[in-house]
């Protein structure tokens, strides 16, 4: 068994983040599901499919669900799951974040959440620029 992870993001930003993170990792041994929320979507009916998709996604491990940006509709929707006894949340869903998550496969839920935070944190940094 292992943690399931829900990404749960604007329009087809966790779907571009997914197909590149897949073409990076081959053979990504995780379960998957993507949820898009878009502006004008009715987020009543997209929590109802969230909650379908953390029944699909659990098989005794738990769900890491990944959202974009926080207090936004994803965000709000994914926060509105956490009556789920075995889910963790992590906001600000980068490629590094979902790199490092799709390295880790065999982590428990608690240890997955880390690494997807370390991730999104170490994927972020200021290079040096010389002044002129």
């Amino acid at each position: 068994m292992s943690v399931g992870i829900l990404i749960i993001s604007h329009d087809g930003i966790g779907d571009a983040l997914f197909d590149t993170a897949n073409n990076m990792i081959e053979n990504n041994p995780l379960k998957v599901r993507l949820l898009s929320a878009s502006r004008e979507c009715d987020p009543d009916k997209e929590l109802e499919t969230a909650k379908s998709f953390l029944e699909e996604l659990d098989v005794g491990d738990g769900v890491l669900v990944l959202t974009d940006l926080l207090g936004s509709t994803p965000s709000n929707i994914a926060h509105r799951l956490q009556i789920h006894k075995d889910i963790n949340i992590v906001t600000g869903i980068n490629l590094s974040m979902l790199i490092r998550v799709f390295n880790y496969p065999d982590l428990n839920l608690a240890n997955l959440t880390e690494k997807a935070y370390s991730g999104g944190v170490d994927g972020v940094s200021i290079a040096p620029y010389e002044k002129k």
